[in-house]
C-alpha cells in the first residue's frame, strides 16, 4: 500500500464518522420533536377525552374516590337523554347558532369593508387606527359589561337576540379587521388596476378578485370570531334572563343545583357543543392553515 493511499484512507475515515454522527443527530432531533408534538397533542386532547368519558359514566362513578378511566362496561346514555330530554338543551344550541352565526356574518362584512379601506385607501393616521383596533380587542370583558348594559337597556335590547348579537359583533370585529388587513394589504394592486382597465367597477373588483384572493384570511377570521362568540359566557349571562334567549354557556352553567353538581349532564352538554366546532375546524383546516401562515409571509 502506497503512502498516498494510506493518507486518503486516513482522511476519509473522519468524514465518514462525521456523516454518521450527523445522521444520528438528525434522527435524535426528529425523535425528540415527534415526542414533544405527541405530548402537546395528548395534553390538548386530554380534557376533551375526559369529558367524553364522563358523559357516558353513571353518576356513582363520577363521585367515586377512584376514577373510572373507561366508560365500559357499565356505560350509559342517561346524561344525553337528560340533557336533550328533561333540560331541553337543544333550545340553547339554537340560540347560540342564531346569535353567534348572525354576529359573525354581519361582523365579517363590516370587517371586510373596514380592513380593505385601511389597506387600500390613503387614510391619514392609519397606524394609529390599527393600534386603537388592536387595543380595543385587548379590553377585558368585565370592563365592558356595565357600559354595554347601560347602552342596551334604554334601547330595550336586553334579553334579545339583537342586543346580544350586537355585543358579540363589537367584541369580535377588531380581531377580524386586524386579521384580514394583512391579507388585503398583501394582494398586488396591479390586479385591481387591471380589472379597472377592463371596465370592472370597484365593487365588482372587490367581490370577484380581492375577496377570493383573501379567502383564507376571511375564513380564518370568521371561524375564530364564531368560536369566540360560541363560547362567550359573561355577556350572555348579563344580558339574557330567560331560557328562550340564553346561549349554550349559560345553559351549561344553569345545570348546577344548590347541593349537587350534575357532572355527567354537564359533560354530555359540553361534548355536544364541542363536536360542531371540531367538525368546522376539520372541514376548513386547509383554509385555516393557509390563513395563519400566509398572513405572516411578506411578499
Amino acid at each position: 500500500m502506497t503512502a498516498a493511499t494510506t493518507t486518503a484512507i486516513g482522511a476519509a475515515a473522519p468524514r465518514t464518522r462525521s456523516r454518521a454522527n450527523l445522521t444520528v443527530s438528525r434522527t435524535l432531533r426528529r425523535v425528540l420533536f415527534d415526542v414533544a408534538v405527541g405530548l402537546i397533542v395528548l395534553w390538548s386532547l386530554t380534557p376533551f377525552l375526559w369529558q367524553l368519558n364522563a358523559s357516558f359514566q353513571p353518576d356513582r362513578n363520577l363521585s367515586a374516590a377512584v376514577p373510572t378511566w373507561l366508560p365500559f362496561p357499565g356505560g350509559t346514555l342517561d346524561h344525553y337523554r337528560s340533557v336533550f330530554g328533561e333540560r331541553h338543551f337543544q333550545g340553547y344550541i339554537v340560540n347560540s347558532v342564531i346569535v353567534a352565526g348572525t354576529a359573525t356574518l354581519v361582523g365579517l362584512f363590516i370587517a371586510m369593508a373596514g380592513s380593505y379601506a385601511l389597506a387600500r385607501l390613503p387614510l391619514p393616521g392609519k397606524a394609529v387606527v390599527l393600534g386603537l383596533i388592536l387595543g380595543i380587542s385587548m379590553f377585558p370583558q368585565i370592563a365592558l359589561v356595565a357600559p354595554l348594559y347601560l347602552v342596551l337597556r334604554p334601547l330595550h335590547l336586553l334579553n334579545t337576540y339583537e342586543g346580544l348579537g350586537f355585543s358579540y359583533m363589537g367584541l369580535s370585529l377588531p380581531l377580524m379587521v386586524f386579521i384580514m388587513y394583512a391579507f388585503f394589504r398583501g394582494i398586488p394592486r396591479e390586479m385591481e388596476e387591471a380589472a379597472a382597465i377592463d371596465g370592472a367597477s370597484t365593487i365588482r373588483t372587490i367581490w370577484s378578485i380581492v375577496i377570493p384572493l383573501a379567502l383564507p384570511g376571511v375564513v380564518t377570521a370568521g371561524l375564530i370570531a364564531f368560536m369566540l362568540n360560541w363560547q362567550e359566557l359573561m355577556l350572555a349571562l348579563a344580558f339574557t334572563s330567560t331560557p328562550d334567549r340564553q346561549t349554550v354557556p349559560v345553559g351549561i352553567a344553569n345545570f348546577r343545583a344548590l347541593f349537587f353538581t350534575p357532572w355527567g349532564d354537564m359533560s354530555a352538554a359540553s361534548v355536544a357543543v364541542t363536536i360542531p366546532i371540531v367538525i368546522l375546524v376539520l372541514l376548513f383546516q386547509k383554509r385555516i392553515i393557509a390563513g395563519i401562515t400566509a398572513g405572516g409571509v411578506k411578499e
